[in-house]
């Protein structure tokens, strides 16, 4: 009942501001060029009603002076603890913030001129959205599609798969869609949901992340929505290159701990029955046949972290 009265004034309060104020939030350590390029792009944009909050994490060279000096208007710069990992300057982010929604967008991301208006159009008429994602292009190859959509999470390997992920655009994907996970790079959210759902969670600050955000989303009642007319185009395609053994970790530790977050206690044993005869015996012989014993420390590493952190529960930054 409470839900459907909050809905109901959230509804009417939206309906009389005809431009509500998006809040688009960005991230930047030590990479003020692409974030001022990035900004370069805001500038095209036709929906004016919105700021752009620029969130330092502790750059080695204080950014301000080149920022200022592109003269963007609708730019705040935050200077974040430096002790903040992206998480969590994320989310201070968001209780900096004055908009209604809340637009997340890697600075490594070329931002088309409707996609506001396109993004913010289903959030306007559908209450029951409560995430829009975009349509992700290759920014080198910009007719490859990146993310499309998202399926459910399977319950025995503890992977998703991004729909559309490396084709061709040839209109597959043109078609609005509800779907099962967000892009964290690229999404608009209300930022009522926020505040019931959280922003991005602890110890997910890399991999796996999505599929929080997205567990969260869903669990709170809300869906996700796939948006194809709202279009950007990512220039941070890990598609080519080799893994490195901190992606190793991270990757294992997280999709580990998502499963435990996000699934029954029969789920999560299952989760583990398959995980135990067949990835760790499969990444045991891969790395060693590879002579990559850095990558098979960092492996093992990931795993007993989510050993020795097994009682602990997820802590999202929910207090704005």
């Amino acid at each position: 009942m409470n839900r459907e009265i909050n809905t109901q004034q959230e509804k009417k309060y939206i309906a009389i501001k005809a431009s509500p104020l998006v809040s688009i939030i960005t991230l930047n350590w030590n990479q003020t060029g692409a974030t001022c390029q990035f900004l370069e792009y805001t500038k095209k944009l036709t929906y004016k009603h919105f700021e752009v909050l620029v969130c330092d994490m502790g750059s080695t060279i204080d950014p301000g002076p080149q920022l200022f000096r592109g003269d963007y208007p609708h730019m705040r710069l935050l200077r974040a603890d430096s002790t903040l990992r992206p998480e969590g300057a994320a989310n201070w982010a968001v209780t900096q913030a004055k908009g209604d929604f809340i637009l997340f967008m890697n600075n490594q991301t070329e931002v088309t001129e409707n996609v506001i208006d396109d993004l913010l159009a289903p959030l306007l008429n559908d209450q029951a959205v409560g995430v829009a994602c975009p349509k992700i292009y290759s920014h080198k190859n910009k007719n490859v599609i990146e993310y499309a959509g998202c399926t459910t999470v399977n319950r025995i390997t503890g992977f998703s798969n991004i729909i559309g992920n490396k084709k061709k655009d040839k209109g597959q994907y043109d078609k609005e869609a509800y779907t099962n996970g967000v892009y964290s790079g690229a999404m608009m959210m209300r930022k009522t949901v926020i505040e019931k759902a959280g922003v991005l969670p602890r110890n997910f600050f890399v991999y796996f992340d999505d599929a929080e955000i997205s567990a969260r989303v869903l669990k709170n009642g809300y869906k996700i929505l796939y948006q194809p007319k709202a279009v950007v185009y990512s220039k941070s395609s890990l598609a080519n290159r080799e893994e490195t053994a901190m992606e190793v970790y991270y990757n294992t530790r997280n999709r580990i701990l998502a499963m435990r977050n996000n699934t029954t206690v029969a789920g999560f044993s299952l989760f583990l029955l398959f995980f135990s005869i067949v990835f760790i015996p499969f990444n045991i012989i891969r790395y060693t046949t590879l002579r990559k014993f850095n990558h098979l420390q960092a492996f093992f590493k990931a795993i007993v972290w989510n050993i020795k952190k097994r009682k602990a529960k997820l802590a999202f930054y929910s207090n704005l």
